[in-house]
């Protein structure tokens, strides 16, 4: 496995604060749960805290009680006072109202302490549920957080990021001339993103992993300069084709709207043919909807436990699988990495512990937790992590990830010589095996 980021870098760049992953794409179940976050603007007014002048909305405190709702015993007289005090004092004048107000919004859900709950303006809100519908103008990768650097969780397949060579773990330190040290996720994701046909050139920083005759691993931190034209990303969830011995590898990227439906359809076509083994690839697969990981796992499992929803230590709900059960009796490898989070996770997770599966690959990235999201007044929007989440032998994989069965690293040369072990290995085990594995 790597060494830790701390190990990794300290030849090229000094350390950034501690802090967790914070993931762009992300596990969620839309529409769950409850989020009281929309607050009319017309009761903001009523309660005397906002007035329109012209275009621009100017805040005024206007005593200490909170609005409705809001914990009684907390001084909000002081957040206005501060307002007020920056609005009069500040050398710099005219003020941004809107960028003050969404400041505070962004501190808010920063202060909670968890990577994954964070407010997103208009315009990063688009971004998110375009990415969601699998379609955007960028490079094609996932980027999130891991002590306070912005790192590539996975670059998708097939697109820009993939064919300029980024590489899940890469650490990004320079988005063109921008220093990235401190940067808020969702402001590097603007700066990487952009029109079609224009370049962003990314400073990265990459343990190489290279084995001598003798098969003994090194690794060399190096940096890197990596220029990307930006593209319309619009990425299949889900692509198949048939290798040799009648094995079928049936790839899927993410876990957004259309996944379980291009997957069922795939299954459509694969079980027209005599199969004699599946390898499920969720490498580089960043996650997304829950209810599209049930479905997909009962395609193996039925109607079984597939996830276990946690809240304050507390187990308040479980989830079965929704598929046909399918590929119960087909032997299957799942190939897993360092990009495989969130949803791809629970697929593996719950077919490991049925023990359905072969998890062949590299640890993955080892986040546990679910989010809804919300949409806000003025296009805004807000992710709030609302639950843990357990496989169904109840195991917490945040920050730990899933270990596969088999352990097989593909190194610089391997990528250099487009080879690929960790489907070799796959294969090798499919075509070794006489029987599906037994259930528990």
């Amino acid at each position: 496995m790597l060494d830790s980021p701390e190990t990794q870098f300290k030849a090229i760049k000094r350390h950034y604060p501690t802090s967790f992953w914070l993931v762009v794409i992300l596990l969620m179940t839309v529409g769950a749960y409850a989020v009281g976050a929309r607050t009319e603007r017309s009761n903001l007014l009523d309660q005397g805290y906002a007035t329109s002048t012209s275009a621009v909305i100017k805040l005024r405190g206007l005593g200490s009680q909170p609005p409705s709702g809001l914990v009684k015993q907390v001084d909000f007289k002081q957040f206005w006072d501060l307002w007020e005090l920056i609005d009069q004092k500040f050398y710099k004048q005219p003020l941004d109202a809107q960028k003050l107000l969404y400041g505070a919004m962004t501190g808010l859900a920063a202060a909670t302490g968890d990577p994954y709950t964070s407010f997103f303006e208009p315009k990063v809100a688009e971004e998110f549920t375009q990415s969601l519908a699998g379609k955007f103008d960028g490079i094609g990768a996932e980027i999130g957080l891991k002590n306070g650097q912005v790192k590539v969780i996975a670059p998708l397949p097939d697109t820009p990021a993939a064919r300029a060579g980024l590489l899940a773990g890469d650490s990004i330190f320079m988005i063109d001339a921008t220093s990235t040290e401190g940067m808020p996720v969702d402001q590097a994701v603007s700066l990487i993103r952009g029109q079609k046909g224009t370049t962003v050139t990314l400073t990265v920083g990459r343990v190489k992993i290279s084995k001598d005759q003798n098969n003994k691993e090194t690794k060399q931190a190096v940096e890197l300069k990596v220029p990307i034209v930006r593209d319309t990303i619009a990425v299949p969830s889900v692509t198949h084709k048939f290798l040799a011995d009648d094995i079928v590898l049936i790839s899927v990227s993410n876990f957004n709207n259309d996944t379980y439906q291009e997957f069922s359809k795939a299954l459509d076509q694969v079980l027209a043919k005599e199969v004699k083994g599946v390898i499920l690839d969720l490498r580089n697969n960043p996650g997304g909807f829950l209810d599209r990981a049930t479905a997909m796992a009962g395609e193996w499992l039925g109607d079984k436990l597939v996830v276990v929803e946690r809240r304050q230590g507390v187990k308040v709900d479980e989830f079965h699988g929704t598929g046909q059960s399918r590929l119960r009796d087909i032997p299957t490898v799942v190939l897993v990495n360092q990009g495989s989070a969130s949803a791809a996770e629970i697929v593996a997770g719950a077919l490991q512990d049925y023990k359905v599966a072969t998890i062949v690959g590299a640890k993955t990235f080892g986040k546990g937790s679910i989010q809804d999201y919300t949409e806000l007044t003025a296009g805004s929007g807000v992710k709030i992590t609302v639950a843990e989440w357990l496989t169904p032998n109840e195991r917490f994989i945040n920050d730990v990830g899933i270990d596969p069965d088999v352990v097989v690293e593909i190194t610089e040369e391997d990528y250099a010589a487009a080879r690929d072990p960790q489907l070799d290995k796959a294969v090798e085990i499919l075509t070794g095996q006489t029987a599906a594995p037994k259930s528990n």
